[in-house]
């Protein structure tokens, strides 16, 4: 079980100081946020840092880069400086939905638009992965049913968040099967209102879902997340208690590994 942290939870401080935050709060990895509602984050280190110093920073805090989101902008803007940092995971929504029985003609015709995204991360030693949202070509089951089926490159995968499906009452153990091997992100993320999104925070019991990424041996990082933006103190002590709601549930059924709370 390995936790990443979205540097957007802390949109109010500038990226070296989030970046301490997140660190500081005993997170493995950091998911950097292009503009999307004006966070300054990835597009400050694009600036300022560069890929070299950005590699400087996250060594010094002994964090690891998961991703980078890039809803804003796109992942072509950012390909090079994520392959220049080492590569990671570019995530980034679909276009517009379709008729359910136009559904496969287009999910075809949208693998075909990710070619030269699938070029781009190999150049640059990355993956895209593309988010299930709500209004979204990427939306519901089958919509993620069809994905997978008709995807060929390993270098395309799935961004899988809850909060959408949970919307449309899909079961999100059943969700996280049919990403399988192409699930290369996965936002830990309730469908509440607030900082109730966050694990631990609001009531949804997600054992189940950390039960589903071991069965099928998710090798990313989980990702606790919340749209809402409380501040840093409240941000700071939710997001705690988010990590360690996640690492109590991995321990009760992996009983036998010892306990890396702290």
């Amino acid at each position: 079980m390995r936790l990443s942290a979205s540097s957007i939870c802390f949109m109010e401080l500038p990226i070296e100081q989030a970046i301490a935050k997140i660190a500081g709060l005993g997170f493995e990895g950091i998911d950097i946020w292009s503009a999307h509602e004006g966070c300054p984050h990835l597009d400050n280190v694009a600036k300022w840092l560069g890929p070299t110093g950005l590699k400087d920073l996250l060594t010094r805090h002994k964090l690891k880069l998961f991703s980078f989101s890039v809803y804003a902008g796109g992942f072509a803007q950012y390909a090079e400086l994520l392959g220049g940092v080492g590569g990671g995971v570019a995530v980034q929504g679909s276009p517009g939905p379709c008729k359910p029985e136009e559904l496969t003609v287009r999910m075809k015709q949208y693998m075909e638009e990710l070619k030269p995204l699938a070029d781009l991360a190999e150049k640059h030693n990355s993956f895209v992965a593309v988010e299930n949202h709500g209004d979204a070509l990427l939306n519901t089951l089958d919509s993620l049913k069809a994905f997978v089926d008709l995807n060929r490159s390993p270098r395309i995968g799935v961004a899988l968040a809850p909060y959408h499906l949970q919307g449309l009452k899909v079961a999100i153990p059943e969700a996280i099967r049919v990403c399988g091997k192409q699930l290369r992100f996965f936002y830990a993320w309730q469908r509440q209102d607030g900082d109730k999104q966050l694990p631990g925070v609001g009531p949804t019991d997600m054992t189940d879902w950390i039960g589903a990424l071991k069965e099928i041996r998710y090798a990313g990082f989980v990702n606790p997340f919340t749209h809402s933006h409380p501040g840093t103190d409240i941000m700071t002590a939710n997001l705690k208690i988010a990590r360690e709601y996640i690492l109590d549930r991995f321990k009760t059924i992996n009983p036998e590994i010892p306990s890396s709370k702290g």
